[in-house]
């Protein structure tokens, strides 16, 4: 198969690349060769800029195409448009948070969008990314009616995952003592490796399946306990974990996305952030690794980095604080 990965070497682009490459297809990129160019010497690289040069697409075709960096609706529209008579098949990775009623456990694939306010904006802010992402699957579909495959993933980690927010917990919990859990032990959690998502869009591509799918896992409920103890286990830490209760992370200026506090929710937030059905995925070959796996590998990969500050999770100082603050209440009885 020859396929053409819009991004292909930032995270879920490169996984998508390599699992590419595994299952022996021929693979064009196309990026603004900005972040890591020196990956992949045998594969075409095209180069160019999605806010406004596409030019080095002109005049090509692929047997498919996966679309890894589209945010902005407009970007999405032109590559898609572009590629119209180009390729036989298209698959863009939007996201749950896409669906209009993030309050729902149990969001299946027939449930609503969310609607962008500006669907023409191209400013990516928090509050905005859900509808851009649904009005960006919305865009392309309209180009490329019956050859649309939309992948809606929940939290995707693993290696190369620069957003560090499972990283955080990876690294924080074997650096061992005392750490901060936020809520409680019973609350789910939902997650994906990238190279399990990774794999699994290249066999769909293969089999030029279409619709929607949720990117969900594991297959069975996980439990931000168990999260957290499966770190501790992998990377034999002695790791304390005292779960401070939502009212005072709330009250010390913590919220769900500021990332403080990667993969806590508040509770009324988005009640169904981690209740997501991903049996239509499962039923369609989705497979999940073992946790203790990714957890194992971002360990190794992180350490391959010299423990650069990380873009998500509490610094030290500030955790120490919360914790301070939550046994001085706990010794007074107000926690």
């Amino acid at each position: 198969m020859r396929l053409l990965v819009l991004g292909g070497t930032r995270f879920v682009g490169r996984h998508v690349v390599e699992a590419a490459l595994a299952r022996g297809h021929t693979l064009t990129i196309f990026s603004r060769g900005q972040t890591h160019p020196e990956l992949f010497a045998q594969v075409e690289k095209l180069r160019g800029d999605r806010a406004g040069d596409l030019s080095a697409l002109r005049d090509r075709s692929w047997d498919a195409v996966v679309d890894t960096s589209g945010y902005v609706p407009r970007h999405v529209r032109a590559t898609a448009c572009l590629l119209t008579d180009a390729t036989d098949h298209y698959t863009f990775i939007s996201s749950i948070i896409a669906y209009a009623d993030l309050n729902k456990p149990g969001l299946s694939e027939a449930d609503a969008l969310a609607h962008a306010k500006d669907p023409e904006a191209e400013e990516i802010t928090p509050e905005a990314y859900g509808g851009l992402k649904a009005a960006s699957e919305q865009a392309a579909a309209a180009c490329l009616p019956g050859r649309l495959l939309a992948i809606r993933p929940t939290i995707i980690v693993g290696p190369h995952d620069y957003s560090d927010r499972f990283t955080y917990w990876c690294r924080r919990i074997a650096e061992g003592g005392e750490v901060l859990a936020p809520g409680g032990p019973e609350r789910p959690v939902q997650l994906i490796d990238a190279r399990d998502m990774a794999g699994w869009i290249i066999a769909l591509a293969e089999e030029r399946r279409t619709g929607a799918f949720n990117a969900v896992g594991p297959e069975h409920p996980l439990m931000f306990g168990e999260l957290l103890e499966e770190c501790r286990r992998v990377s034999r830490s002695d790791a304390r974990f005292t779960w401070v209760s939502d009212d005072l992370l709330a009250a010390s200026g913590v919220t769900f996305d500021n990332r403080q506090v990667p993969f806590w929710i508040p509770p009324g937030e988005a009640d169904g952030f981690y209740r997501v059905d991903n049996r239509k995925a499962v039923g369609a070959g989705l497979r999940f690794r073992p946790l203790a796996d990714t957890v194992r590998d971002t360990l190794e990969w992180d350490a391959t980095r010299g423990e650069p500050a990380l873009r998500a999770g509490l610094p030290p100082e500030r955790e120490d604080a919360l914790l301070r603050d939550w046994h001085t209440r706990a010794a007074s009885g107000e926690s």
